[in-house]
């Protein structure tokens, strides 16, 4: 069984159809997660493993905080395995779970302090936390206006579902192995973070990839009634991402048009082309950069096309690097004044991008258009000398 999980777990995690292909947060944090399970379930439950454990869900969560809702698995699970003859288990889970919590909080405590201590705390607070309350209800701008029932409906019935579930396998637990209620609890929990801000981002599947792997798992090597119970968790596994309308990515296709590229039957530009057309454009405006800069310059790009940064090896002046992000959690004012006292070395306007006319006073005074990829202009700054001086008034509000 442990050779049939493993496969199924990492074809999952590297194929393109969840973007198991591309660097994404949950990536990282189902590592700590599942190193945080290992230790729960395999070591003795004394004050170093439990804080160790919860320290490793809290880097979890640093990384991506839907990965918080993977901690309560654990508690739930001891509190469904417990005697109902065993009141004593009661204080012993209250203060595992004290001691797990307590490890959770402690890294998330010293990012507070360092940041604090830095004079960030506020911008830290908002960006990594804060944000994240309004991805409850982003995919459904229209129900902001509604009441507050109407507009979480949604995430209350998740919340039953959830605790549906919990009674379910606590009321059946004498007939179940504790394999099977740990798993189905674990995708339970990691389904309701899945679906949190009912995104159809196919790589926030990946968070429930451990737990569909071992019931996966179950199904093809157990011999036993628990083979045919483990199809209603798979069935709600699988109704998830088509009832929220997930978009997925093809297989086959990504791994044909790479072996064209190898026997020669397609050119690299061509290649490109298959994963957007803006791609190859990306690639020229990288290339010019990298040509016509140092490392040490920066560049700022306005559009959605964010990978330019990676490609041209080169820093943003700001933290925020798409259009639609500084959108949200900025403004084109904030990043006028931001780009007037850096001055980056380069200004990369992409076509159809939105409106931004606090840069055109900027542009016109300081830089020369130098060149025109596909529509993308690039703007250099004309004197260096100027980073820093911030001359012109761009008001923040």
């Amino acid at each position: 069984m442990h050779k049939v999980v493993t496969s199924i777990f990492a074809i999952l995690t590297t194929i393109p159809l969840l973007e198991g292909n591309i660097v994404n947060a949950e990536l990282f944090m189902i590592g700590t997660t599942i190193a945080a399970f290992l230790v729960l379930l395999t070591r003795k439950l004394n004050f170093k493993n439990l804080f160790f454990a919860g320290m490793l869900f809290s880097f979890s969560a640093l990384f991506k905080i839907p990965a918080a809702f993977d901690l309560p698995v654990i508690i739930f699970a001891w509190l469904i395995f417990m005697k109902k003859t065993a009141r004593k288990d009661i204080l012993k889970i209250g203060v595992s779970s004290l001691f797990l919590i307590a490890g959770f909080l402690t890294p998330i405590l010293i990012t507070f302090v360092w940041y604090y201590l830095r004079g960030a705390f506020n911008q830290y607070l908002v960006a990594a936390f804060l944000q994240n309350v309004g991805y409850l209800s982003s995919w459904r701008p229209s129900d902001v206006e509604k009441s507050f029932l109407v507009r979480n409906a949604p995430l209350l019935q998740r919340i039953l579902v959830v605790l549906l579930g919990m009674v379910i396998l606590y009321w059946k637990r004498g007939k179940l192995s504790q394999q099977f209620i740990f798993t189905t609890l674990w995708l339970l929990f990691s389904l309701f973070a899945v679906t949190l801000s009912e995104r159809p981002y196919p790589h926030y599947l990946l968070q429930s990839v451990g737990p569909i792997s071992i019931l996966l798992g179950l199904l093809f090597s157990n011999k036993n009634y628990e083979q045919v119970l483990v199809i209603i968790p798979l069935t709600l596994a699988f109704f998830v991402p088509v009832y929220y309308k997930f978009w997925y990515y093809p297989t086959t296709t990504y791994y044909a048009r790479f072996v064209k590229l190898s026997i020669g039957k397609i050119t690299k530009e061509e290649y490109l082309s298959t994963f957007g057309n803006q791609v190859p454009r990306n690639y020229k405006i990288a290339n010019y950069i990298i040509s016509s800069s140092r490392p040490d310059d920066k560049i700022f790009v306005w559009g959605d096309s964010s990978p330019i940064y990676a490609l041209a090896r080169r820093l943003p002046p700001g933290k925020y690097v798409a259009d639609y992000h500084i959108k949200d959690f900025s403004s084109p004012a904030e990043t006028a004044a931001i780009l007037t006292l850096e001055m980056p070395s380069f200004i990369v306007i992409l076509p159809a991008s939105q409106e931004f006319p606090e840069i055109k006073n900027l542009l016109f005074k300081n830089y020369g258009k130098v060149e025109e990829v596909e529509g993308a202009q690039i703007w250099k700054l004309l004197k260096p000398t100027l980073r820093g001086l911030n001359n012109f008034n761009f008001s923040v509000k």
